[in-house]
């Protein structure tokens, strides 16, 4: 009998997974030109169910791809919270109504809410003319790591193995692949097999809490927090409303272990119950009123909440897991975290890739998300058992206060907005003072400044778009002033000496950074071709701190960003947080910033 041919092939980097994380990922890398392929287990792509809420610093984060206008059009939004506990009378009563987001930075005050299958197309409908497709349905079958120290230090080098098989294959067609792959990415979920391949474990607990859930199209009700967020506490268990696209909504009903648990395994039977069952539950915990379901259910589930985080996220700067692979928790925060994973890791990877990065800047992947992961953990840990507890009675003094779970809700982990990265190669602590409220390790905040030329509004923010390029926020001070013009000026002179950051990381014909000028100064007055011409490059990257023309807005940038009038330098890493800064008259402190992890073109070393 023949041996079956074997095809090897290369890639710069190779996704298991197409999930959120996975398609983020891959999304990223095809928008830098990286090599990269995604394989997933699954014949079919998702089309209902599993989550569905994106927290305000995604969508964040999806707008710098260009992704936020699409899912902004067909997602549902939650602005308003509702709380609910139990009332004298033994039902429920509402006790507060709240804003759905509460971090006073948010620049989309609201989550969006649609089902994780059309979450999922917008990123396969981006990479897709980009040539980049899920590979389906393919699983690995093995992995391996060369041993070589040199070939794991050069980035240029193909050191991992993966065997790839492809399941819609007959026997004598070609099933088996060897791909070689610079870098491996496993966003396979929390049975994550490239975390066990890898031997990573997996350490915290599986709480006691089980819910269900159910997918349907508003019911009947006269509930009236129906189309809001409502979080219930009763004397049955708690209930929690997801309002969502079109005229969906999602139930999230805790359930009690007798319904659901197999007395024999110990794990969660769903044949013990249906979605049926699971809303009575919900019907008898928000007496009194009425809920009734007026067509078929479009997706249901029950699962346990397991809080767990992997002992790493990285082996050897060659193998990196993201999403549920290294962190499982409630619900809530679970697709966000993964693809906020994916937008830290994949700028870092595709500098490498190309050239841009040494290899040591992607050991700030682990503990940057690492830390965010325990942190988000721990909080969701209070959460869930404030969920499940038991609600504050006359005969339950012991129960949960709705002052406490009020207080609870209210934080950044619920927003993503509060995502803070630790001092590392990739984010200096200097300066701070320099500009209080660009916090070094976190994202910059939205604020609008006048375009210069023609007082055109725009949002800072989408002047930062995720194209792998390191922004320099030149904030020059009141331009008119000839004492902050020579400071100006000198700063110009040093960032365009040979050895400065600035020249020392140039490419021919493909910078690395993205300069972009905010002066103080009125747009009735401002020249810009006084500008130093480094600080103009284009007439579209010179802005100021001004009121729109109407006078609406506007004209308090430096303000809220604590800027001194003697102003500064501002490096934001591609990921869109604050990475450095530096003042005008020592701007050659950033040398030694991006000379802790910046590479020197070959042909200029």
């Amino acid at each position: 009998m023949p041996v079956p041919f074997v095809c090897h092939s290369e890639v710069d980097v190779l996704i298991i997974g197409a999930g959120p994380g996975g398609l983020m990922c891959a999304n990223a890398l095809a928008n830098a030109r990286v090599n990269v392929r995604i394989v997933d287990q699954k014949a079919v792509k998702l089309t209902a169910g599993e989550g569905d809420g994106i927290a305000p610093r995604t969508v964040e984060v999806l707008q710098s791809y260009g992704l936020a206008e699409r899912l902004l059009r067909e997602s549902g939004q939650l602005h308003l919270a509702s709380f609910y506990n139990p009332s004298p009378t033994g039902g429920i009563e509402l006790t507060n109504r709240i804003a759905s987001v509460t971090a006073p930075s948010a620049r989309y005050p609201f989550e969006a809410a649609l089902h994780q299958g059309a979450i999922q197309d917008i990123f396969i409908n981006s990479m897709t003319p980009l040539g980049v497709e899920v590979e389906r349905p393919t699983i690995p079958t093995s992995i391996e790591i060369s041993q070589d120290e040199n070939e794991l230090t050069d980035p240029t080098s193909y050191p991992v193995r993966v065997v790839l098989q492809r399941l819609d294959k007959s026997e004598d067609e070609p099933r088996e692949e060897i791909v070689h792959a610079k870098f491996v990415v496993g966003c396979d979920g929390a049975h994550s097999w490239i975390r066990k391949q890898m031997n990573i474990t997996m350490d915290g607990e599986q709480s006691d809490s089980i819910w269900g859930v159910v997918d349907m199209a508003t019911p009947d009700t006269d509930f009236p927090d129906v189309r809001n967020k409502a979080l219930i506490h009763s004397n049955h268990g708690s209930v929690i409303f997801v309002p969502r696209e079109q005229d969906r909504i999602r139930i999230y009903i805790q359930l009690e272990d007798k319904d659901v648990i197999d007395p024999v395994t110990g794990r969660v039977d769903k044949e013990k119950m249906g979605p049926e069952q699971i809303l009575a539950t919900a019907q008898k915990s928000i007496v009194p009123y009425k809920l009734t379901r007026k067509s078929e259910f479009l997706w249901w589930t029950i699962y346990s909440v397991g809080q767990r985080v992997a002992s790493k996220f990285s082996v050897k700067n060659r193998v990196f897991i993201a999403g549920d692979a290294c962190h499982t928790h409630s619900p809530k925060a679970g697709m966000n975290a993964s693809i906020n994973d994916s937008h830290n890791l994949a700028w870092k990877i595709a500098l490498v890739v190309r050239g841009w990065a040494d290899m040591p800047l992607l050991s700030t992947y682990e503990p940057e998300r690492r830390k965010f992961a325990l942190d988000l953990i721990a909080w969701d840990k209070m959460w869930s058992t404030l969920c499940c507890g038991k609600p504050l009675t006359e005969q339950n003094s012991d129960g949960v206060s709705p002052e406490h779970f009020l207080k609870t809700f209210q934080t950044d982990f619920t927003s993503g907005i509060g995502i803070h990265y630790s001092p590392s190669i990739a984010v200096n602590d200097r300066n701070q003072e320099l500009a209080s409220g660009l916090v070094l390790g976190k994202r910059v905040p939205p604020c609008k400044f006048m375009r210069a030329a023609d007082a055109w509004p725009f949002e800072l923010q989408d002047l930062l778009p995720s194209d792998f390029l390191f922004k320099l926020l030149v904030f020059t001070g009141d331009f008119s002033d000839p004492l902050q013009q020579a400071r100006v000026k000198s700063m110009v002179t040093d960032m365009q000496k040979p050895k400065s950051f600035l020249n020392r990381y140039a490419t021919p014909g493909n910078s690395r950074f993205d300069i972009i000028t905010i002066s103080k100064g009125r747009k009735e007055t401002f020249n810009i071709f006084l500008l130093p011409t480094l600080l103009r490059s284009h007439w579209s990257k010179a802005f100021i701190d001004d009121t729109d023309p109407t006078g609406t807005f506007g004209g308090e940038g430096y303000s809220y960003y604590g800027v001194r009038p003697e102003g500064a330098v501002v490096a934001v890493r591609p990921d869109g947080y604050v990475g450095a800064i530096a003042p005008l008259d020592r701007v050659g402190e950033l040398d030694a910033y991006f000379a802790s992890f910046m590479k020197i073109p070959a042909q200029a070393c």
